[in-house]
């Protein structure tokens, strides 16, 4: 995993500089320049607008009794992208842009959770206090199962 961060992180910047000297090559500098530029305002600008109204969805299931984890996903993605917008490069604005669109987000959303559904583990716990009797009126005792049924029951 450290070895394909490293590649990541060393690759990605020279393929950046090479499709932006290329792209100053074809256009011309100020022009490659003024891309980068309008493409990080307009890009955090937009993951503002989709942040904001991510937050909104969420608030509405949570305000519902539902667990948003699909709205949760997409909120991380919305910063994943916010911050591949803002940073310079051709590359990063394209998958930037492209994670802001709600139907590729999507797309990448339900690939994000088919990989780590199996790895996601739920545990639980419970703490009584030291003063507890089972005849108190202000104490509920229950218990909690785990489904394994869709997972649009699940919230995610």
């Amino acid at each position: 995993m450290l070895f394909r961060l490293i590649l990541l992180l060393t690759i990605v910047p020279i393929v950046e500089l090479a499709l932006l000297l290329k792209l100053a090559e074809w256009i011309g500098g100020w022009s490659a320049l003024a891309i980068v530029l309008v493409t990080g305002v307009l890009g955090a600008v937009l993951a503002k607008y989709e942040g904001l109204r991510c937050f909104v969805q969420i608030q509405q299931e949570l305000a519902g009794g539902r667990l948003p984890g699909k709205r949760l996903v997409d909120a991380v993605l919305i910063l994943v992208a916010g911050a591949l917008l803002v940073t310079p490069g051709v590359l990063t604005d394209v998958v930037g842009f492209c994670l802001l669109i709600p139907p590729t987000r999507s797309v990448v959303r339900q690939l994000l959770i088919r990989r780590f559904k199996g790895r996601l583990q739920v545990f639980t716990t419970s703490i009584r206090p030291s003063s507890y009797t089972e005849d108190d009126p202000n104490v509920v005792d229950g218990s909690v199962s785990q489904s394994t049924g869709s997972t649009e029951k699940d919230g995610v």
